[in-house]
């Protein structure tokens, strides 16, 4: 995408239809693509310090969350007809609104690799400072066939602590799983039907309805013999072993006392 292509200006231009997107990462580029496929006008994806044209109703700052205060400082004031935003999962808008911008905030809530991504059917987390900011931010969502959902500031990071957790955490008790696996001569592709099963009932009933296995059974035999198990193989992953059975049985509980 042409970083010095300027936005066209209509007579009554509509904020959401005209998006500066301000950094050029993996999130910035993909976001201007997809804009742009979208139909909406573009500019950019510019570089951090760069000056969006004043046809640009929105300005959307896709950059690390330590750089959202000084891009956002650094953008022109006295526009009072721009919008600025973010696509932080755990930032408020008041980084925004502290440079003085009419602010808003749109998460997607999904991974962006090198190579480019689709938002559609993905849901965008959505805040905005004024009403206008907030129909920009579901505009630009939906636009892109995303699904928004509202999260207030005051709940941002208990939202990004469930996306780290849904996601990151998954991937770091997958390789756990690997680990043991490898201890006892097999793979990490035996494993992967099972974790899209377990994905799946998950999605389908909630994680008390889709729980299995020995702590759900109450066997506690066999957790011990599995813990010895990891002490043997796996002794700096014990701590984290216990704590997750000792999570799983409080989950198990909760089941039980909604029977």
């Amino acid at each position: 995408m042409n970083k010095d292509s300027h936005c066209t200006l209509s007579p009554a231009p509509d904020p959401a239809r005209c998006v500066a997107v301000v950094g050029a990462g993996r999130m910035g580029t993909a976001l201007a693509v997809a804009l742009a496929a979208a139909g909406t006008r573009v500019e950019g994806p510019l570089r951090r310090g760069a000056e969006p044209s004043p046809e640009a109703g929105v300005v959307l700052l896709c950059v690390a969350d330590e750089q959202i205060d000084a891009a956002a400082a650094a953008l022109p004031r006295g526009r009072p007809d721009t919008l600025v935003g973010h696509c932080s999962a755990a930032t408020t808008l008041a980084p925004l609104a502290a440079a003085g911008h009419e602010a808003f905030s749109l998460h997607p809530l999904m991974t962006v690799t090198g190579g480019g991504a689709s938002f559609a059917g993905a849901t965008a987390a959505i805040a905005g400072a004024t009403p206008r900011a907030l129909a920009a931010a579901e505009t630009i969502a939906t636009s892109l066939g995303m699904r928004p959902v509202h999260v207030a500031d005051a709940d941002r990071a208990a939202y990004h602590a469930a996306a780290s957790v849904a996601s990151n955490f998954l991937v770091t008790i997958e390789g756990l799983a690997e680990r043991l696996a490898a201890s006892a001569g097999v793979g990490r592709e035996p494993l992967v039907a099972l974790v899209r099963a377990s994905v799946e009932n998950w999605a389908s009933t909630g994680a008390a309805a889709a729980l299995t296995g020995p702590v759900a059974r109450g066997d506690e035999r066999t957790v011990r013999r599995q813990r010895a198990a990891v002490a043997g193989c796996a002794p700096q992953d014990l701590a984290l072993f216990d704590e997750l059975t000792e999570a799983t049985r409080r989950l198990a509980a909760s089941r039980m006392a909604h029977a």
